[in-house]
């Protein structure tokens, strides 16, 4: 795995595990982290032995947010939506569209735009201290990086409107009624069962993943019978594929399969 500035990225096995690293400004995001972050998710996705993904923070906080103190390099041509569209939305699509799951483990505050990208991973692990803020309304600003988009469609319009103007810090328990996470554990054990499960899933196989994932993605946006269809065209990749009848060969045999991918 490379080196970068701002981001750790290293293996376990199958799994991936790429930490924001700038614990002293509280893994605030600036120009070297959206670029960092990037590259590093880019390259775990482009990584076929790599299976499964955790993206978590360094230090006591998942992320505060964007850097408050990271000026742009040219103030009067500097345009936010630019930022927004250029630097974080790749990173934040690269985890959207990865054909891989990617699970968030959120330890401490998960704040602005770093609350985006704890929710727009596959699954969440929170620790039992951590939790999910929309600070924007107290500086006159809005939710961004998809914010709204994640928390309308797990809280529905009301409740999403009124975690934005209030600035509730939803706390971890909460987070899991809510569905906005699916696991809450001790916060010394959050990376280690995050990993753990990590591992659980790495042992599915990896089609199923992949086209799970493109389901439910297109079935947010879709209509029931677009559903259907898109799941059945996606059904007849993974039937016609080598791993359905490894699959098949390992239950008769009833032996743990061996997954290729393909």
């Amino acid at each position: 795995m490379s080196t970068y500035e701002t981001v750790m990225v290293e293996r376990q096995g199958s799994v991936a595990v790429v930490s924001l690293n700038r614990p002293d400004n509280l893994n605030s995001f600036n120009k070297t982290l959206r670029r960092d972050l990037l590259l590093a998710v880019r390259e775990v996705n482009g990584d076929d032995s790599v299976r499964v993904v955790v993206v978590t923070g360094v230090g006591r906080v998942f992320s505060a947010g964007a850097d408050l103190a990271d000026v742009p390099e040219d103030a009067l041509t500097f345009r936010v939506e630019d930022q927004l569209n250029g630097e974080y939305k790749p990173v934040l699509m690269e985890i959207h569209e990865a054909h891989k799951p990617w699970i968030s483990a959120i330890n401490g505050a998960c704040a602005g735009i770093g609350s985006a990208l704890g929710m727009v991973c596959d699954l969440t692990v929170m620790a039992e201290d951590a939790f999910i803020y929309q600070a924007f309304a107290a500086i006159s600003l809005i939710p961004d990086g998809g914010a709204t988009w994640h928390l309308v469609r797990t809280l529905g319009r009301k409740r999403a409107y009124e975690v934005i103007v209030t600035g509730e810090k939803i706390r971890a328990e909460k987070c899991l009624q809510w569905g906005l996470c699916n696991r809450v554990v001790p916060a010394d054990k959050l990376l280690e069962d995050t990993l753990a499960w990590a591992q659980e899933i790495a042992g599915k196989a990896p089609l199923s993943l992949r086209y799970a994932k493109q389901a439910l993605n297109a079935a947010i946006e879709e209509s029931v019978s677009d559903t259907i269809s898109g799941e059945a065209k996606l059904q007849h990749i993974c039937m016609g594929s080598e791993d359905a009848q490894e699959g098949v060969a390992a239950f008769l045999q009833k032996r743990k399969p061996e997954w290729q991918g393909r």
